[in-house]
């Protein structure tokens, strides 16, 4: 078992927004990070999705290889003068090197280097918030539902000759996607056309990419008749229920006797998914593995490894046809009572799953004629 570290280090920064401009999805990246998707979103949505800028250092700092170097000549009491002679530098730079850090008994290159950086900081203020004006106008339009390209090039014609109020539509952006600025309400998002709450890559979407496309998929409309009239058991309904932070767990729901299988997911990727309702089904009497009818969400992509691991044929439903998973669909209700909307559903065992299909499995249900799922799927299996 891989021992994941919490946190991200520097090389694993750089990866996570490299894939992130690929388009990649937080299960994809998690997974290639030994993460959670949870925590590939956190980190993600605390910049809105858009990428800091990359640190340079500036030609006047110190690099760390001189600093290792005035630090040796500290060890061996060299003069502040022969050390700067000999790396290139002003005495006067070298001497408030040594003042800043501790002084001559104290002075680690290290750590010297790591403070450097820390006062490097100093970001550049926002446009719009040293402009109230400029702000007030941009957050008026946008509560019109502009868009903020719409809003950059109003403003570009409207005030042709005043750079001031003049903003780029990737600003506006930031400023609403990055809460921290303090400029644009979160608000304001809403007036968004996309409803997102990040920015994503041009690069995430599926079309034309083999990961959103569900291959070879079978229509419901050549799912065998058994199933259609519930008269035999074995037959499946599936779907995802998602909770906060990019959580989610898969639903099982056997169309005979409603008894309904939780499914704990690492991830909402097909692999991920795949895997997991592959090890869930495989522990069910082979006379209760016939179908499994799923919507036409890409988690079912590689459909074909499933049934190759289970001997479970997929069949997909219409697109916007959720009726076709009517007990599915009534059973994801159901499970709201356990799992309320902003519930981080990654907090799950399958254990704790396991309870809670347990329950909803042991509670009368009306149109078993208020027998238990639990109940009726024993007496059909007799």
């Amino acid at each position: 078992m891989v021992r994941r570290r919490r946190g991200l280090d520097s090389q694993q920064r750089a990866e996570l927004w490299s894939r992130w401009r690929d388009g990649q999805s937080f299960s994809e990246i998690a997974r290639a990070l030994q993460k959670v998707p949870g925590s590939i979103f956190g980190y993600l949505a605390t910049t809105g999705g858009i990428a800091p800028p990359d640190r340079r250092r500036s030609t006047r700092s110190l690099s760390l290889a001189e600093r290792e170097e005035l630090s040796r000549g500290l060890s061996t009491g060299e003069s502040v003068r022969s050390i700067a002679r000999r790396i290139g530098r002003a005495p006067s730079t070298v001497s408030r090197e040594i003042t800043r850090n501790g002084g001559r008994t104290k002075y680690r290159a290290a750590s010297a280097e790591e403070l450097a950086w820390q006062r490097a900081l100093r970001p550049k203020p926002c446009k719009l918030l040293t402009s109230p004006r400029l702000q007030f106008i941009v957050a008026k339009r946008l509560g019109d539902d502009w868009s903020p390209e719409q809003i950059s090039g109003w403003l570009a014609q409207e005030y042709p000759e005043d750079p001031t109020m003049n903003v780029s539509h990737e600003t506006i952006y930031r400023s609403l996607f990055i809460q921290a600025r303090g400029v644009l309400k979160r608000e304001l998002q809403s007036h968004l056309r996309t409803r997102r709450t990040m920015r994503r890559s041009k690069k995430a979407t599926t079309a034309g990419q083999k990961r959103g496309q569900i291959i070879d998929a079978v229509s419901i409309r050549e799912r065998p008749a058994e199933a259609e009239d519930r008269a035999i058991p074995g037959h499946w309904e599936g779907d995802l229920v998602s909770g906060a932070k990019n959580s989610h767990i898969a639903t099982l729901v056997e169309r005979r006797s409603r008894f309904t299988v939780l499914v704990k997911l690492p991830g909402k990727d097909s692999e991920s998914v795949v895997k997991a309702l592959a090890k869930q089904m495989s522990k069910l009497p082979t006379k209760l593995r016939k179908s499994l009818t799923w919507d036409r969400g890409t988690e079912m992509a590689q459909h074909k490894s499933f049934t190759v691991a289970t001997d479970v044929q997929v069949y997909f439903c219409d697109p916007q046809s959720p009726w076709q998973r009517g007990s599915n669909e009534n059973t994801n209700g159901l499970l709201r009572q356990y799992f309320p909307t902003g519930t981080i559903l990654s907090n799950y065992s399958q254990a704790d799953l396991d309870v809670i299909a347990r329950r909803l499995n042991e509670r009368p249900r009306k149109t078993l004629g208020f027998q238990t799922p639990a109940a009726t799927l024993a007496e059909v299996l007799r």
